[in-house]
């Protein structure tokens, strides 16, 4: 299933990120914990070298709690700083604004010499569609300030937001990038809704999400659907059994595959199947 996006705003939000980069001290970069590999940008890993970074590992109420953790020992290993929030729940959100001075000391203390004293700290916060940026922003001021949608494609423009009297966020489009050159991180990134379903065949998705689940979780889509013997499936009888457990059917009373496959995705997205992370970590 080959999966290539970067529609014309993609390229303009890059072009937007490259020119406001100049404009704050830190960048904060929310990936998905489902994906904590294939949710990184590499766009803006290369786009923002010069600046120092945080990253949020958000939605961590649905990833694999001991993968989690494997991923957590990971990141401090490649001395990457990583904040793991809830942005629902308000989970590690508090410790955002002290992560980023503790980052920015160095910076701050020099500014100090200089006469400015409590100065304002400017973050940039980018991420792909769909990783719960808005929420994030949201949760962090305490109001709905920014639109939020479970769809990708909700922030259109870059937007300032003041958050008390010392810390600014500029909020920018989420951002893929042009080409996946492993075809199952466009397939995951797909699979947690990051991608626009119009360019997606809906029913080769699902199947390839339960090739991905068997990998590590296939129990949860056996129990979730009451699908006895699953490892004695196929990936297509498995949807086509989703179908006839969950009784969908259309005129004739031929199965519905796509109704099947818009339940799986859905209830993927949004924990019903458990607490499950794509990206395995060793």
């Amino acid at each position: 299933m080959l999966i290539q996006w970067f529609p014309g705003h993609m390229k303009k939000t890059k072009d937007l990120i490259v020119e406001n980069l100049k404009l704050v001290d830190i960048v904060i970069e929310i990936i998905d914990a489902r994906l904590p590999i294939s949710s990184k940008n590499p766009v803006i890993d290369s786009l923002a070298l010069d600046k120092p970074k945080v990253i949020l590992m958000n939605k961590i109420d649905l990833a694999n709690e001991s993968m989690t953790q494997k991923w957590a020992k990971y990141f401090e290993r490649e001395n990457v700083t990583v904040v793991y929030v809830n942005s629902i729940t308000g989970v590690g959100i508090k410790s955002v604004i002290g992560k980023c001075k503790e980052i920015l000391k160095y910076k701050l203390e020099k500014d100090k010499v200089r006469g400015r004293i409590n100065r304002t700290i400017r973050a940039m916060v980018v991420g792909i569609p769909n990783v719960g940026k808005s929420t994030f922003i949201n949760k962090f001021l305490g109001k709905a300030s920014t639109k939020t949608g479970d769809k990708p494609g909700v922030t259109r423009g870059k937007q300032w937001i003041k958050v008390g009297i010392d810390f600014e966020l500029l909020d920018m489009p989420g951002i893929l990038w042009p080409k996946f050159d492993d075809e199952q991180v466009g397939i995951k990134l797909a699979s947690i809704g990051s991608i626009k379903e119009e360019i997606l065949d809906t029913n080769e998705l699902a199947i390839n999400l339960i090739r991905l689940l068997r990998n590590v979780n296939i129990t949860a889509v056996s129990e979730r659907y009451k699908i006895i013997d699953i490892d004695k499936l196929s990936d297509r009888e498995v949807l086509s059994k989703i179908a006839e457990n969950r009784k969908f059917c259309i005129t004739g009373g031929e199965l519905d595959l796509k109704r099947a496959s818009r339940t799986l995705l859905d209830e993927f997205q949004g924990g019903k199947l458990g607490r499950i992370t794509l990206d395995i970590c060793k």
